[in-house]
């Protein structure tokens, strides 16, 4: 089978799976797609299948908002492209595929910042609006990502610095009104958590659609917001990485970083719980327990025993956050917990944004194993879905509102690229993961794949079985290994080393170069290759769903 997927990679035409292009402009992305070398195939047609279906209608999501430049958009009925998640998280996948695209789009908030420092929410082609605020993922973290991966120029990170320089001021001017040092949201929309019971009895915009004001007759607004000033936090810190690397003083931004985390726990943080919640102008914390967590931790705060502590407890609890089709938006638990997925609703439904900012988390912590666990039911869906929408019922994985819609799209890219594809890395490794997509519904069936990537002017291939993978470099076979391992080379083709991905001890050889290797590795245990032995660099043990 593995030398039958090889000859049928290395024959797709990814113009012919795309189908006619639905605008002249997308024959320019099509090029750009191509020159990445980005090709997918299956052992089922419909997975095959699918995966152009989403290459295609991506294309679709691209084109000018406020001006002439084609940036990503949102998707769906979401006519533009939002700070939160088309302007941050959507653009961060996006670099690996079309990295023209992700600089333009971090590059229109920029272009219509206000003169004040205020970033547009959102940018559409009406113009910029700046009605609220709505932070998910931190902007500097993704550009300075988009920067590293694609060896941009100094002087597009220079402007780009300087104008999350000017928006870092802006919250802190605006959105601290009680003086806690922590972010305030005025409104449900400044968090993008629409018709959450985490806002019940909040306005959805700030007050006179001002973002610097909240109703002076709301009994309990503003709220100290976890998931806001755990983002200011995370930029805080990226953008000391991105000072120093522009000769500036990076120390000053890390110790604004440290004081907003200091605020955070300080605030927001209950220990008995240990759960972050919103707090009121009274004191009272707000618990309702929303993926809010999950921000935070995307955000990388806290260490790696709160975060393990955190999967056991609520986003691997089968009673919390763990539903068949993770990852819900409020705990299953809550009396408010609403799974009507028919509408933008973060009241219960899994929320393909929750999934796309997923893997930060878990991969920062160095939990491969647990992110396959989400993985695997969202591709599942995905594969089984007539459309790509916003939402999943958690229970079936139906597909719920809208359609064409660029984070699930996306996130179909994306979770095969880490489950079984090849990741170009911001520091400059790469990935080879040997997991199949597999059905969570009805009876076993076994999807191999194979994927293909050019990575600095070098062609990969690699091809996955239930035995294991293959890698191909420039068309020659250099390594060959179990399934469940992840294999990382440097951009010379160098082997750097292994990580266990799969819930399993494996016992193995790794043959790259014509060289044996055995090893032994236990789940996320990640081994270091250098003159011809394995060093653990990293076993943070796995979490069980309970």
């Amino acid at each position: 089978m593995s030398h039958q997927l090889l000859d049928r990679l290395r024959a797709v035409d990814v113009a012919e799976k795309i189908g006619p292009l639905a605008k002249p402009a997308n024959a320019a992305l099509l090029e750009e797609w191509q020159r990445s070398g980005v090709r997918f195939v299956s052992s089922a047609d419909q997975l095959t299948d699918r995966y152009y279906d989403a290459v295609r209608e991506l294309f679709d999501c691209i084109a000018p908002a406020a001006g002439e430049t084609p940036i990503l958009h949102e998707g769906g009925i979401y006519h533009g492209c939002w700070l939160e998640s088309t302007g941050t998280i959507n653009a961060e996948l996006l670099s690996r595929f079309l990295p023209s695209v992700t600089t333009a789009t971090y590059s229109a908030f920029a272009r219509y910042q206000r003169d004040d420092g205020l970033f547009p929410y959102k940018v559409t082609p009406q113009g910029p609006a700046f009605n609220q605020i709505q932070l998910v993922t931190p902007l500097a973290r993704s550009v300075w990502n988009h920067f590293r991966l694609n060896r941009l120029d100094a002087g597009w990170l220079t402007e780009m610095f300087g104008a999350m320089s000017r928006y870092d001021a802006w919250l802190a001017r605006h959105r601290d009104t009680l003086g806690t040092g922590a972010v305030e949201a005025f409104s449900t929309y400044d968090t993008g958590h629409d018709l959450s019971s985490r806002f019940w009895h909040v306005p959805d915009s700030p007050f006179a659609n001002d973002p610097t004001r909240y109703d002076p007759d709301n009994p309990i607004l503003p709220f100290i917001a976890p998931d806001l000033t755990a983002n200011v936090a995370c930029q805080r810190d990226y953008l000391g990485a991105i000072a120093d690397h522009l000769g500036g003083d990076g120390n000053a931004w890390r110790q604004k970083a440290e004081a907003s985390r200091v605020a955070l726990y300080e605030q927001c943080f209950d220990p008995d719980d240990v759960f972050f919640y919103d707090r009121d102008r009274h004191g009272r914390l707000v618990r309702v327990q929303s993926d809010n967590l999950l921000r935070v931790l995307a955000c990388e705060v806290g260490d790696a025993d709160g975060f393990a502590e955190a999967l056991a407890r609520y986003l691997l609890n089968t009673r919390k956050f763990f539903a068949k089709f993770p990852l819900t938006s409020i705990a299953l638990d809550d009396p408010r917990f609403d799974p009507t997925f028919g509408q933008n609703s973060w009241n219960g439904p899994t929320n393909f944004l929750t999934l796309i900012r997923t893997p930060h988390a878990f991969e920062h912590h160095g939990h491969h194993v647990e992110l396959s666990w989400i993985m695997q039911p969202t591709l599942s869906a995905l594969f089984n879905a007539d459309r790509f929408p916003q939402t999943l019922s958690p229970y079936t994985g139906q597909a719920g509102f809208t359609e064409k819609y660029s984070p699930s799209i996306l996130c179909l890219l994306d979770f095969i690229e880490r489950l079984s594809g090849i990741v170009p890395r911001p520091d400059g490794a790469i990935w080879f993961t040997s997991l199949l997509p597999k059905p969570v519904l009805h009876k076993h069936e076994n999807w191999e794949t194979g994927y293909a990537r050019r990575v600095g002017g070098t062609s990969y291939e690699l091809i996955n079985t239930a035995l294991g993978g293959e890698i191909y470099r420039n068309g020659e076979l250099i390594c060959r290994f179990p399934a469940g391992i992840r294999v990382m080379l440097d951009q010379s083709g160098a082997l750097l080393g292994l990580v266990c991905v799969t819930s399993r001890q494996v016992d193995g050889v790794l043959t790259f170069q014509g060289q044996d290797h055995a090893f032994r590795i236990l789940p996320n245990e990640q081994i270091a290759f250098e003159s011809g032995s394995w060093s653990r660099t990293a076993s943070p043990g796995l979490v069980l769903p309970s």
